[in-house]
């Protein structure tokens, strides 16, 4: 019979992306026995494949657009491999986690490789690593955190299975960009991958679905992108879906349901990402694997001595795990602070330009009920964008309700970035009379929202 080992721990912590990482090594700081259960890289997807090297591309996306700008520039030549070698050495360390497994376990943490199962009430089993056949059966005296992220979610479209297509970690990866490309996905990641291709020298083809691209964003906010695409080369097929696919590594064919066939020497398939519960022996404790997510109260907590964080708990982003992961901290050692509020939710798009979100679209505030007004000014208007000139694409949207902001868009060259005060705003409730009372620094993207807030004022008093 395979052996096994058993040990016991404070706290067994099940995934080491961004919220697994926080918790565990958090907790074994303040001095509990910590086992952190990772099958891939400890640090997950965001330093490896997600926010950082998509970020580093971005970035030397949007210097070559830059120098395009300039009136009379000589010609611009992009060169990918800095921008690969930058990725590989300064981002993933060539896709290394000895850097992340040595800051968990100096701080005391445990680190054991291989898939963890929940085979009981504060018990996991963990099964991969070869010296242990048996599987590592690991027993949580405090309970277990359920942080295993989220993996791309692959359409059943008839011929893609068996294609060697691409997701956001070939794309990540890749050392040579494609001369054309098919992008399968206009949420976040599509878009961003999209134009990132096509300003380095793709042909690129963006098909989605639905009725315009960033589909969970204001309809503005796709509709300025889509329009920026179309300006730079990028072909934007709205309200089309994929029927069939055929690739060979050297060539794809997508077939779309309008009929027309599109070709490319990659497919990029960025149609979404789920948190896969079903393997994670979740009904050992009365909870449903085949739920989207794990329902979880005000403190992250799933049941008892149970908690998720992070896409496991339907968070979507990094910075919501981390967010988690405070309060999961918390609870465990018995701190006091708040329970976890999701009203006022961050979100960026990095594309070119950048949308940044905040709280409810006018449309979710609708669809809840809620009077609310609207005001919705041009970033070009303001005297910084139009300072700015060319690449000055975007705008403010504010959406109130009751007084206060329920939800706000800052689209623009520095939509992430304005949309800390809009949150500030969203988050606290600041009155909006409040808000019209601050002073904007001239000339910035700032004062794009205090013209939105005479113009929700205007609103106000037709």
């Amino acid at each position: 019979m395979p052996s096994s080992e058993h040990r016991d721990f404070d706290v067994v912590v099940l995934g080491m992306g961004p919220g697994g990482e926080e918790v565990a090594g958090r907790l074994a700081e303040a001095g509990l026995s910590v086992a952190g259960v990772e099958a891939g890289l400890v640090g997950g997807e965001c330093p490896y494949w997600g926010c950082v090297p998509s970020k580093m591309m971005v970035r030397a996306a949007g210097m070559l657009a830059e120098a395009r700008r300039i009136p009379g520039t000589a010609t611009v030549v992009p060169d990918w491999a800095p921008v690969a070698l930058r990725i590989r050495e300064e981002a993933t360390t060539y896709w290394d986690d000895k850097i992340a497994v040595a800051r968990f376990t100096g701080l005391g943490g445990h680190l054991v490789r291989g898939a963890g199962t929940i085979t009981g009430l504060g018990e996991v089993t963990v099964t991969g690593d070869a010296t242990t056949p048996g599987g590592h059966v690991l027993r949580a005296r405090r309970g277990i955190v359920i942080a295993t992220g989220s993996q791309p979610v692959i359409p059943p479209v008839p011929g893609l299975a068996g294609t060697p297509y691409w997701t956001n970690r070939e794309a990540i990866e890749t050392e040579r960009v494609p001369g054309s490309l098919i992008v399968l996905g206009g949420g976040a990641i599509g878009a961003e991958l999209a134009q990132v291709f096509a300003r380095f020298g793709a042909y690129v083809t963006v098909v989605e679905g639905g009725p315009r691209l960033l589909p969970a964003e204001e309809p503005e906010a796709g509709e300025v992108v889509a329009e920026v695409f179309t300006r730079e080369g990028i072909d934007v097929r709205l309200g089309a879906r994929a029927a069939r696919v055929r690739g060979d590594g050297r060539r794809f064919e997508v077939g779309l349901d309008s009929g027309a066939t599109l070709t490319a020497e990659r497919l990029l398939v960025a149609t979404g990402r789920r948190a896969d519960l079903t393997r994670l022996g979740l009904g050992r404790i009365g909870l449903d694997g085949n739920a989207r997510a794990v329902p979880v109260d005000d403190r992250m907590r799933a049941a008892p001595g149970v908690w998720a964080v992070g896409d496991a708990a339907g968070g979507g982003f990094t910075h919501m795990a981390m967010y988690h992961a405070g309060i999961v901290v918390r609870d465990v050692l018995g701190l006091p602070g708040p329970g976890a509020r999701h009203h006022a939710v961050p979100r960026v798009s990095f594309t070119d330009p950048e949308i940044g979100a905040v709280g409810l679209t006018e449309a979710q505030a609708r669809e809840r009920g809620l009077a609310v007004r609207v005001a919705t000014v041009p970033m070009s208007e303001s005297t910084r964008g139009w300072i700015h000139g060319p690449g000055n694409d975007g705008f403010v949207k504010l959406v109130e309700s009751g007084g206060v902001l329920v939800g706000a868009t800052s689209a623009g060259p520095s939509g992430g970035e304005l949309l800390g005060a809009l949150t500030v705003a969203v988050h606290a409730g600041v009155p909006v009379a409040t808000l019209r009372t601050m002073i904007c620094a001239f000339p910035t993207f700032h004062r794009s929202i205090e013209a939105a807030l005479l113009a929700l004022e205007t609103e106000n008093d037709r």
